[in-house]
């Protein structure tokens, strides 16, 4: 598969719906179903990070070339706008079920998952630079891009783990536990706040 369809192929879902971004065309669930739409931004966020680790082997062997420049505007757009969007989604809907519950490890979890948040975000200040650099057609310092790749990578794996073996199943029984009506709500509230954007 070419860089090129491997960029195309890392936008194929949008944690920022209803409003699609460019690119971001299919979703695997809607905002009546909120937490199989958490899921399927994790899918998101995985594949853009493979396209973060490509795009540095891209621009050694080609520079900051069309291709390049494409990858880290698709790169930018999805943790600059979407994935914001769903950091607030779970510490409005998993991390305050979790902070109550009788269980310490999921107190314990709702606490990592927020420091979590708040690293990315410090670690996304330091490498967006560097994209927006490429996307001009200019290729970045390698060693300092690498380390801001390495250590955005890194940040999410036992993050995105985190929620996934624990967060969002927890969280998700807890709030089915409280009835339909409990579930729509977050799906609502998900929506009215993206389309208040």
């Amino acid at each position: 598969m070419s860089f090129v369809k491997d960029a195309t192929a890392a936008r194929g879902l949008s944690c920022r719906m209803p409003q699609p971004l460019p690119g971001f065309e299919s979703l695997a669930a809607t905002f009546e179903q909120p937490f199989e739409m958490l899921s399927a931004c994790h899918d998101r966020v995985r594949r853009s990070l493979q396209l973060l680790v490509r795009l540095q082997d891209h621009l050694l062997a080609h520079g900051a070339d069309d291709q390049a420049r494409q990858a880290a505007e698709d790169i930018v757009r999805y943790f600059g706008l979407a994935a914001p969007a769903h950091h607030e989604d779970e510490e409005r809907h998993v991390v305050p079920i979790l902070q109550i519950a009788d269980d310490v490890k999921l107190r314990k979890a709702a606490q990592q998952m927020l420091q979590d948040h708040a690293l990315i975000r410090s670690a996304w200040l330091e490498l967006a630079p560097f994209l927006q650099q490429i996307g001009t057609g200019s290729a970045p310092q390698r060693t300092g891009f690498a380390e801001a790749v390495d250590r955005f990578v890194r940040l999410h794996d036992d993050h995105l783990r985190l929620e996934d073996e624990l967060g969002f199943p927890e969280a998700r029984a807890r709030h089915e536990a409280q009835g339909p009506a409990a579930i729509a709500a977050i799906g609502g509230e998900m929506a009215r706040r993206r389309r208040a954007r």
